[in-house]
């Protein structure tokens, strides 16, 4: 199948891609203000660490929401479509974040303050939840032959060019303010901006068409009542292993872009704005690297791209805090320049990965399944598991066990799971013909 088979499939790609780099914006600006400023605003009772732990439980709350989100917009995408789904999650997450920036301060309505700040992480979590499977199938499903990797790669580039909008708005508004004048109100500018980028992002994702691949599976009648069922007719031990392989670039993920702004401005005494722009240069790394890695997956096969890729997230994980706690600069920015080319190898195939495993009458409802159980369960926690860990051991030795641990069992998982399913055949057995034997 050439490019002139689908017309419209660098459209839909790069639309995928400005999409999910909007959610992925509203989604880091929460956690780069739970690091840095929701402790003051809503748990000025609390002792700075108590404040931090709990601004990340904000964090995790939207977390725990995402597999509501994958579930419900998995079912309609599913059913009626993914193009109008991914429509209804992006009007989610921007109407949830530029509320944040409206909803008052502790001191001004008391309990009521965290408790609105939860019910809207929680609408960011639902609108997320429906983003990250569905952007990966439009793009994927509208590729060309040979190319699948390389397309669903798009919208895995959202994550590291929202982090690094999210963190150049974040830096620009706290310089134009001034540090006392941002943590008192200005970091409500970048979330009130929000409403801006979802009405560019919804002109662009109103203008392409929807998946052909699901388009054939309506003119078949292959459309099933209740997806998620049969989604999990692929088996439980292929689920669970899936599931093992992907915990690992979650959880070091959100490590890396949240939990490393507030160990290494409070414990380490970095400053506030050389760590952000050393997150922020790497993760431009990270963005530059994936259609590098999608391309070599197109062309080799992504399994042993992904089983290298995650033995490289496990070394690196061992000596990451190690560097960080030198307390040197340019030792720090190694650090976070290794995460930013590191991280990529795997998180550039695993949305790919994940959605072969399905059928297209389930596989919105069946890859969202496995993508929010995975960030709950990796991403969601880390930051806090990571300050529960540094606060009860005052020392990073812990945290570093804990991301050594859980790269540790992914790529088990991984190994077992490729070893389990033939080369050949990275799908359960009843597919449309078009996808067979596709790796």
């Amino acid at each position: 199948m050439s490019d002139a088979a689908h017309p419209g499939a660098s459209r839909t790609a790069l639309a995928t891609l400005l999409g999910t780099t909007l959610e992925w914006y509203d989604f880091f600006l929460y956690g780069t203000a739970a690091a840095l400023v929701f402790d003051k605003q809503f748990f000025p009772s609390l002792s700075p660490a108590a404040g931090t732990l709990a601004a990340f439980a904000t964090l995790a709350v939207g977390f725990v929401a995402r597999p509501l989100g994958g579930l419900v917009f998995g079912h309609f995408g599913d059913r009626i479509g993914r193009r109008s789904t991914l429509v209804v999650s992006l009007l989610m997450m921007g109407l949830g974040s530029t509320l944040i920036g409206l909803v008052p301060s502790y001191d001004t309505i008391g309990l009521w303050a965290p408790t609105l700040l939860v019910v809207l992480r929680i609408v960011q979590g639902i609108g997320l939840g429906g983003e990250g499977a569905g952007a990966t199938l439009m793009s994927m499903e509208h590729a060309p032959e040979g190319r699948r990797n390389l397309y669903a790669g798009f919208p895995q580039m959202g994550t590291p060019a929202g982090l690094v909008l999210a963190n150049l708005v974040f830096l620009a508004v706290n310089s134009a303010a001034g540090h006392g004048e941002f943590t008192a109100w200005a970091w409500r500018i970048p979330f009130l901006l929000s409403i801006l980028l979802v009405a560019v992002g919804l002109i662009v994702r109103l203008r392409v068409s929807e998946s052909p691949s699901f388009h054939r599976a309506q003119e078949h009648e292959e459309t099933v009542r209740f997806p998620l069922a049969d989604a999990f007719k692929v088996g439980a031990p292929r689920l669970g292993l899936t599931l093992l392989a992907v915990l690992a670039n979650s959880a070091v993920a959100y490590v890396f872009m949240v939990f490393t702004l507030s160990y290494g401005t409070q414990h380490l005494g970095y400053d506030q704005q050389y760590l952000i722009l050393g997150i922020s240069g790497a993760a431009v790394l990270w963005f530059l690297s994936i259609p590098v890695w999608t391309r070599i997956a197109d062309r080799r096969g992504r399994r042993a791209l992904f089983i290298w890729g995650s033995v490289a997230i496990l070394a690196w994980c061992a000596v990451y805090f190690p560097l960080l706690d030198v307390g040197d600069g340019a030792v720090a920015l190694l650090a976070l320049a290794g995460m930013g080319l590191i991280i990529p190898v795997t998180h550039s195939v695993q949305g790919a990965i994940i959605a072969d495993t399905f059928p297209v009458k389930v596989r919105y409802s069946g890859t969202s399944l496995i993508l929010q159980a995975g960030a709950v369960l990796g991403g969601g926690l880390a930051p806090m598991i990571s300050s529960a860990l540094l606060g009860s051991g005052g020392s990073s030795s812990g945290v570093t066990w804990y991301l050594v641990g859980i790269c540790t069992l992914s790529l088990v998982g991984a190994m077992a799971l490729f070893r389990s399913v033939p080369e050949t055949t990275v799908q359960p057995a009843a597919l449309t013909p078009e996808l067979a034997g596709e790796r």
